[in-house]
């Protein structure tokens, strides 16, 4: 009889973290923490949405101040790399969609997979962003304010639509990057077993936060690449 607490220790030791996690000590029971988590995932990003939007009045203001000078700089744009991005980004909210089914249903490579595709998602878009869009623009002199010196300028106000290009488009990629990060934080915690049916509030989290980084895309791609 002595042995029995020995031996269920050591075979729940032996069980994945996620069947045996337990809620934190301030809340009920599990459920109660998922929708804790979840609604407090949602304040943050709400504040979040209220930066872009901030950004997206400040567009559609100036747009309607200086036309010529947002038309002519959109059509300084490749579109077809901003599709591809898109394109990019809309696979991966496929791939986090489906990295939080596969937690729910205790598909461990399934996770791990998904949680990899999506980060080389965010890694493809970088890449283009930064390889394909930034560098030939820097090299050009398509720049914000005092530094910007593109010689074939249609407006005196070609600085301010560069400099709100460089702007959105920047604080979106440091949500992709920062987006990147959560990815490998979750394929960590997946290798060690941390997420399964009964626990899955990170998977869900960030996969929240990362259709919002993809929603705000959608958004800046019509507005910044096809307006002309």
């Amino acid at each position: 009889m002595a042995s029995f607490p020995a031996d269920k220790d050591l075979l729940t030791a032996s069980r994945p973290r996620h069947e045996t996690y337990r809620a934190a000590e301030h809340f009920r029971d599990r459920d109660h923490e998922f929708d804790a988590v979840k609604f407090g995932v949602w304040l943050c990003l709400s504040t979040e949405i209220l930066l872009f939007a901030g950004l997206f009045v400040f567009y559609g203001i100036m747009r309607m101040l200086y036309p010529e000078a947002f038309i002519h700089g959109s059509s300084l744009l490749d579109w077809r790399w901003g599709l591809l991005n898109t394109i990019v980004l809309l696979y991966s909210s496929y791939t986090v969609a489906d990295s939080v089914r596969c937690a729910q249903t205790n598909d461990q490579r399934g996770l791990q997979r998904n949680i990899l595709i999506t980060f080389f998602c965010g890694l493809a878009f970088l890449i283009i962003k930064f390889v394909f869009e930034y560098a030939p623009k820097y090299a050009e002199g398509k720049l914000p304010g005092m530094w910007y010196s593109y010689p074939n300028a249609v407006s005196n106000y070609e600085p301010l639509w560069w400099g709100l290009y460089w702007g959105a488009t920047g604080v979106h990629a440091s949500h992709v990057i920062i987006g990147m990060g959560l990815f490998v934080w979750l394929y960590i915690r997946s290798r060690k077993g941390h997420f399964g049916p009964r626990h899955y509030n990170a998977v869900e989290g960030v996969g929240l936060y990362w259709h919002i980084v993809d929603i705000v895309w959608i958004f800046l791609f019509p507005l910044l690449y096809l307006i002309h």
